[in-house]
């Protein structure tokens, strides 16, 4: 049985580039949407996007959220 941890994605749409943060455990998932809440509270420019996703791996979200993954690994600034 494999364990689901939460990720955050932050995404500029502009540039595409990213910076993703694992979150595991069983309170990963939680964690991740919490801060993406306060992320999304901090944020100023909308082509900024923020998701938390839950995933076994970060391997099976680059498959189902490819776009993520088009630019490069980069903090982002919200």
């Amino acid at each position: 049985m494999s364990t689901i941890s939460g990720f955050l994605i932050v995404y500029n749409r502009r540039t595409f580039d990213r910076q993703v943060t694992e979150f595991p455990g069983a309170n990963g998932p939680r964690e991740a949407l919490k801060q993406r809440l306060l992320l999304e509270r901090e944020r100023h420019d909308q082509e900024i996007e923020i998701a938390s996703l839950n995933s076994d791996s970060i391997e099976t979200i680059q498959r189902t959220h490819s776009r993520y993954f088009t630019g490069n690994e980069r903090l982002v600034a919200i």
